[in-house]
């Protein structure tokens, strides 16, 4: 494994064929599942915190490496968030799991988990998101640099540029961007920024991850078209802000598309809340899954 992360008590590494790829998976507990689906630029040890906190709730987790990341295959393509959606279904099915899941994504995550319950919606439980913005929902005003946005989508989404200005800079830029985004600087630690570096080294590395953020228009359009034709999430949905980041903007958002939508801000977060203050997110959580 790239990630030599220790595995929390009870939980057990595991790689499968899913949707044309491979993907690796942390599994453990037992009960109803629970998908954690991480975003960028992590793995599946952003849950680490959550996990144990949530299979001794009584809940199966399932924490992959998202498509291209970590210990995940890095196809060349198939990073759209429909199709990414299709390799978390898979994943479940190869797990041996069927029936209601419970969907918690964080940042690109959540934006897997929105096209998971968007497509599949008598198949999920309950979804709860936190740190982002939805495709087609808000995230193309993120974007929008002439007005206040975030200058990093356009930049991550541009073909190979990236990749060759980070190759070998990886260090460096990761404790650049864990200090920029997060309100909790305990919580990035060198060691901490050195293992994601790890997982994220190397332009090959780099690629895959940025794939994630090249769909994004196209994730815009789709997410957009069934907007437009009326979609709703039937599902009940938790919609998390750091208050220093994302703060209720996530909830507004929802709140056409999402009649049960439950908007929770974290105090004293930045974007990184499973892991800035890991115990209210869980409580947050806890009760939601519930």
């Amino acid at each position: 494994m790239s990630d030599t992360t220790e595995l929390p008590r009870g939980f057990e590494s595991t790689t499968v064929a899913a949707n044309g790829t491979t993907l690796h998976a942390v599994v453990g507990g037992s009960g109803p599942p629970v998908l954690l689906l991480h975003g960028w630029p992590q793995t599946w040890r952003a849950w680490r915190h959550v996990m144990p906190a949530l299979a001794q709730q009584g809940y199966r987790v399932i924490a992959p490496d998202l498509r291209g990341i970590g210990d995940s295959a890095r196809p060349v393509g198939g990073y759209d968030k429909d199709n990414q959606a299709e390799d978390m279904r898979e994943l479940l099915e190869r797990l041996g799991i069927s029936g209601g899941v419970r969907l918690v994504g964080h940042d690109i995550g959540g934006m897997i988990a929105f096209a998971y319950a968007r497509r599949h919606p008598p198949e999920v439980e309950r979804l709860a998101i936190a740190e982002l913005a939805l495709p087609g929902l808000g995230l193309e005003r993120a974007m929008d640099v002439t007005t206040g946005g975030l200058f990093h989508f356009g930049f991550f989404m541009t073909p190979e540029v990236p990749e060759l200005l980070l190759d070998g800079k990886e260090d460096d830029f990761f404790t650049w961007w864990f200090a920029r985004l997060s309100a909790v600087p305990e919580a990035f630690p060198p060691e901490e920024v050195a293992a994601v570096a790890s997982s994220y080294r190397g332009r090959e590395a780099l690629r895959a991850g940025f794939e994630h953020y090249r769909t994004l228009l196209h994730d815009g359009r789709i997410n957009r078209a069934w907007l437009d034709g009326g979609g709703t999430l039937p599902m009940p949905v938790l919609a998390v802000g750091g208050e220093h980041s994302a703060g209720a903007r996530l909830a507004d958002s929802l709140r056409a598309v999402a009649p049960q939508v439950i908007g929770t801000v974290i105090k004293d977060s930045g974007h990184f809340v499973p892991e800035e203050r890991p115990e209210d997110f869980i409580q947050e959580l806890i009760t939601f899954l519930a």
